[in-house]
């Protein structure tokens, strides 16, 4: 292990994005000394638990996302935090969001701030603007795959867009997104928020409908990897991670230009 390598804390390591994230990260021993924290010391149900990485015990807290105090233990002494566990589950009761999404993401940034930590990627959703592909032309073409009704430019929604939930989990993506922003500005804390794409096990897109949506395992590891590098600067980005996909919708422009960020799969 480097002198120089950066100290990454990643929460939810366990859980799906986070295992491939670490496993990636874990395999560059000169420019990252990879540490995690989970709530459970196994793989979560999205995961494969067959191809999950262990930590070391030198490397891994077990730690509830809402609990202060076991996460300022287990983020004292980091360089970094990717900010990747949360209750994924849209279906899931507002007290399980409140506790590990919103509570939870607050406990990760006051962490940040008592260690002096000054990078930050937060694993935000593509659900925080769900609204427009639920209710709104020609987006709604796209989810009922009336794609006749479907313009060969599909205007593009932004980072710059209203967020648009339709649920408390995506809700608490874009309180999420509002914490971080908070952070950034009155502890100048370098942020990344990714609106991720549906990242599953199989690493192929499952339903039709979800086509525009799907992100690979290859593309949200290199845009993760990305926004971490983005963050040795001061900044603060919102940007969409998901891969090249036809009828894609969101603008993936703006996480090539803050980013880098080109995606190298489609479903």
């Amino acid at each position: 292990m480097s002198n120089n390598a950066l100290k990454v804390h990643i929460t939810g390591v366990y859980g799906l994005i986070g295992n491939l994230v670490y496993n990636h990260l874990n395999r560059q021993p000169a420019r990252y000394d990879v540490y995690g924290s989970s709530r459970r010391s196994a793989s979560s149900t999205r995961a494969d638990a067959d191809a999950l990485v262990p930590l070391p015990d030198t490397h891994f807290v077990q730690a509830d996302l809402g609990d202060a105090d076991a996460m300022q233990q287990a983020i004292a002494g980091m360089d970094a935090v990717l900010h990747i566990g949360a209750v994924p589950d849209p279906a899931a009761a507002f007290e399980d969001v409140l506790h590990s999404n919103v509570v939870g993401t607050y406990n990760v940034l006051e962490a940040c701030r008592e260690a002096g930590v000054k990078r930050l990627v937060y694993a935000s959703s593509v659900m925080a603007t769900m609204g427009y592909f639920y209710f709104q032309e020609p987006y709604n073409a796209i989810r009922e795959q009336r794609f006749e009704a479907v313009p060969e430019d599909i205007p593009l929604i932004t980072p710059a867009d209203p967020p648009r939930p339709t649920e408390p989990y995506s809700a608490s993506k874009v309180w999420g997104e509002g914490i971080c922003r908070t952070y950034h500005d009155a502890h100048d804390i370098a942020t990344v928020c990714l609106r991720i794409g549906a990242v599953n096990k199989e690493d192929r897109s499952l339903f039709a409908w979800t086509d525009s949506l799907w992100c690979s395992q290859r593309d949200v590891i290199n845009i993760i990897e990305l926004a971490l590098q983005a963050t040795a600067s001061p900044c603060f980005h919102i940007c969409y991670g998901i891969s090249d996909n036809r009828h894609r919708w969101v603008d993936l422009e703006p996480s090539r230009q803050a980013l880098g960020f080109v995606p190298q799969d489609s479903a």
